[in-house]
């Protein structure tokens, strides 16, 4: 090697989001209607007088981010047009249309393909989604799947990820860590499983760790809840990789602190057995698994009493000032920094 060649910079060392900030960090909107490009669960497009326009896309790997030793295509074909959907309901819109895109390789017939799409059009269907369009390819390294989703939201009224306040209340819908804690029962499974023609999974007493990890659901309940209570929230994001790394996220858009507590971090009991059982934290699997595609959002402190009404959510920390850092507060009254430890597909 050439001792005046440039040291090049593996891209596992910046991580996605590192790597995202990098490229796009010069990327001028000379659009008027480009309201906000990079950096937030959609971008914000403006064409007409009272809607604005949410656009968010999501790549799915075979071998990266699902494994077809375990995961149906039906499954995967549902979950593919899911994750893009939470996107659109994180800033507070209602997505309308999807375009899908596939990298097919050799070893899928129609029937396989025919059966991923059943699971996309069943999805588009309970949450009223038009598939509009899309393209597909041959590929080399297994199943390729972009889905792009276009929704909209009062003009103005999207919810982003900088808006989070001093004492703003930190809100939390459903549980977290029965996502990871499906997928470690599935790998579980797969390695017990090796060798085995017969094999039968176990999942009995742990079917709902199972339905989390391979058919999750948008929380579209929760934002219709929100608008019918009349609340407003400043910042929000779903829970895609993990709690800590979107509280960061929320925290660094908006310029501010938190302290989350651990006990108040919502955990199904499902999910406390299986870390039990596989001897791992069951706190920093909720902080930082992954794939929940919950909602986290912040709301004034004057909504406190609306908030702790609606069905599904509760209030886990709050909002400080910056100088007062990212902690979680322990059961015994100890405070541990907050990390971005949760599933990162660049490393």
């Amino acid at each position: 090697m050439d001792d005046n060649e440039p040291k090049l910079t593996e891209i596992s060392q910046l991580g996605e989001f590192g790597l995202v900030d990098r490229l796009t960090k010069e990327l001028p909107l000379t659009h008027e209607s480009s309201v906000k490009g990079v950096g937030d669960d959609a971008a914000i497009l403006h064409y007409a007088d009272d809607k604005d326009v949410l656009v968010t896309t999501d790549l799915l790997l075979e071998g990266v981010h699902f494994d077809l030793t375990y995961v149906p295509l039906k499954h995967l074909g549902y979950k593919s047009a899911i994750v893009n959907f939470s996107d659109i309901y994180a800033m507070g819109g209602t997505p309308r249309q999807i375009t899908v895109s596939l990298g097919i390789s050799r070893r899928f017939a129609v029937e396989h393909i025919d059966e991923l799409y059943a699971g996309i059009r069943h999805a588009c269907g309970v949450y009223g989604v038009d598939l509009v369009g899309g393209d597909t390819t041959s590929s080399r390294q297994g199943l390729v799947i972009s889905i792009t989703c276009i929704g909209d939201v009062a003009k103005g009224g999207a919810v982003r990820r900088d808006g989070a306040k001093d004492t703003d209340l930190i809100c939390v819908s459903g549980d977290l860590g029965a996502a990871y804690m499906g997928l470690q029962l599935l790998e579980r499974e797969k390695v017990a499983s090796a060798g085995q023609k017969d094999f039968q999974p176990d999942f009995h007493g742990k079917e709902y760790l199972v339905e989390r990890q391979l058919k999750p659901e948008a929380r579209r309940d929760i934002v219709e809840a929100l608008r019918e209570a009349g609340i407003v929230p400043t910042s929000m994001m779903d829970v895609s990789d993990g709690l800590s790394s979107e509280l960061l996220h929320i925290c660094k858009a908006s310029s501010t602190g938190c302290r989350v507590y651990e006990d108040r971090i919502p955990i199904d009991y499902q999910t406390a057995i299986m870390a039990e059982e596989l001897g791992m934290n069951l706190v920093t699997a909720a902080l930082n698994g992954g794939e929940d595609y919950e909602l986290l959002f912040t709301v004034p402190l004057t909504a406190h009493e609306k908030v702790e009404k609606i069905p599904g959510v509760k209030v886990i920390g709050h909002i400080t000032k910056p100088d007062l850092g990212c902690y979680m507060v322990t059961r015994d009254g100890n405070e541990i920094l907050l990390r971005a430890q949760g599933w990162n597909p660049l490393q």
